[in-house]
């Protein structure tokens, strides 16, 4: 027993080392070449050696072992001596195809990623200037993703946050809740500010802070801003009418709004109808966090089995619109304190989703109760299916479609028997089945699908941002089609 004790640990010390020793190796990629690397899905940037193994062990919810540091390291030694563009390049994914083929690993990663080899005839990546007008619990969150993403600044640029001022000190004030929050903890680097010229410096990231009432009489030229996407977080307008004041600004070039989009505004979820943006939309819709969480598991399920009705039941935290303590809100129930009741309101959810997925129009419900949570929901959806089907045979084709599919960005899957809402913070997909709570009885289904209503809606909202200015790396290896 001793003996084994003290082989696996100088395993672990073998296996950290090599994860130390790759470290260096994502980074360079990233900062470099704006290679993105990561393990079905999990991304690899940023990760410490510890994080990096816990990566390749999540392989076993696909392979049923875990993957090898020792074939993984090879890649990313051969991947640093090539000449790449910018790519999202999924190492587990090329590991299994190398198995399968076989060869010699130059051969194979050469003809794998043909598609992002440098040639010599590339043009030099523009990028595009991002503007947040409105700096609360997602404008913070996109701050802190874009500067996390800022790779080798051919990317998203993050110029400049657009806020009424709150206070005297309201510069220090804005730098310090970009800092700190009590949900998502600290910012991962470093922020100081300076007051004369109103900029926050984060992470190397110059943001110009703007104080404005009105988004029609800004010049973001006079920032060096030009053909900006506005990142409208505030709420504030929902319409044509109104976000199209920002357009009336000197360097604003197209808006996005993070909420539903009423009228004509086309409302994107990512993975699914984003296709549908073209160069003439200037004026679109991220759709809402709840929208985001469902569409794409919807999605999948008409795709396979047809959902002739359904009943989308959110179980949501409470948000800022609602009252700490009981006190007047022009909104039925709202007014109540929010840390201290469920309060049952309504959801537009249901039928946004018919936005994203028209051959849903019609065909479902929905209704809400906020609870005493500060952040992750749930969403309950009860469905009445055209074909029958089973419990096993949903969960493997969801879990499948979460680790090898077009949807592997917004669909995840677990079936732990532990999991609690607190377990999904800072998770970076749309939605996460849980394998466990499905019900299926002939073609009545029941899933629970929970969500981080802040950073997983946002981390959608800036998949639609890169669509919009065309810097969404291209995936290596090809992902499989839904249902494929």
């Amino acid at each position: 027993m001793q003996r084994q004790h003290s082989d696996e640990f100088d395993r672990w010390n073998a296996r950290q080392e090599l994860a130390e020793a790759m470290i260096p190796l994502i980074g360079g990629l990233y900062r470099n070449h704006g290679v993105v690397t990561s393990i079905h899905g999990r991304r690899l940037i940023n990760q410490s050696p510890v994080g990096v193994l816990k990566a390749h062990r999540f392989a076993r919810q696909l392979t049923e072992s875990e993957l090898p540091i020792e074939e993984t390291m090879p890649v990313m030694l051969a991947l640093s001596a090539m000449p790449l563009n910018p790519a999202s390049i999924d190492l587990a994914k090329l590991v299994n195809r190398f198995r399968e083929v076989g060869g010699t690993l130059s051969e194979f990663l050469a003809a794998e990623l043909a598609p992002v080899l440098k040639n010599g005839t590339e043009t030099k990546p523009t990028g595009a200037d991002v503007v947040l007008y409105g700096f609360g619990r997602i404008g913070r969150l996109l701050a802190r993703i874009l500067i996390a993403h800022a790779g080798n600044g051919e990317g998203l640029r993050l110029r400049a946050i657009v806020v009424r001022r709150g206070s005297d000190n309201d510069l220090i004030k804005r730098a310090s809740l970009l800092r700190r929050d009590s949900v998502h903890g600290p910012f991962e680097g470093t922020i100081s500010v300076d007051t004369d010229a109103n900029t926050i410096l984060a992470n190397g990231t110059l943001i110009q802070v703007i104080y404005s009432n009105d988004p029609a009489t800004i010049d973001y030229t006079e920032y060096g801003i030009s053909d900006a996407i506005v990142v409208d977080n505030t709420g504030r307008w929902r319409d044509e009418e109104g976000l199209n004041q920002h357009l009336k600004s000197q360097g604003v070039k197209r808006v996005l709004l993070t909420a539903p989009g009423k009228g004509g505004i086309k409302n994107i979820v990512y993975g699914l109808n984003h296709d549908t943006i073209s160069d003439s939309d200037t004026i679109l819709s991220a759709a809402s966090c709840t929208t985001n969480a469902i569409s794409p598991v919807l999605k999948a399920i008409n795709d396979m089995y047809g959902i002739e009705h359904g009943h989308v039941e959110t179980v949501h935290s409470y948000t800022n619109d609602q009252n700490l303590t009981d006190n007047f809100h022009s909104g039925d129930r709202r007014g109540r304190s929010a840390p201290m009741n469920m309060v049952i309101t309504e959801t537009g959810a249901a039928k946004a989703v018919a936005k994203a997925v028209p051959e849903l129009a019609g065909l479902l419900t929905g209704s809400a109760i906020r609870v005493p949570t500060p952040n992750v929901s749930m969403a309950i959806l009860n469905l009445n299916l055209a074909t029958e089907t089973t419990r096993e045979e949903v969960n493997r084709y969801l879990r499948g479609l979460s680790l090898d599919s077009t949807l592997q960005q917004q669909i995840d899957f677990i079936d732990s028997p532990e999991v609690v809402s607190s377990d999904f913070i800072g998770s970076h997909r749309a939605g996460i089945v849980d394998g466990l709570a499905t019900i299926s009885s002939g073609k009545n289904l029941v899933l629970y699908v929970w969500y981080d209503n802040e950073f997983g809606y946002t981390s959608q909202v800036v998949r639609v941002i890169e669509h919009m200015a065309q810097t969404h790396p291209h995936v290596i290896p090809e992902r499989a089609a839904v249902g494929a």
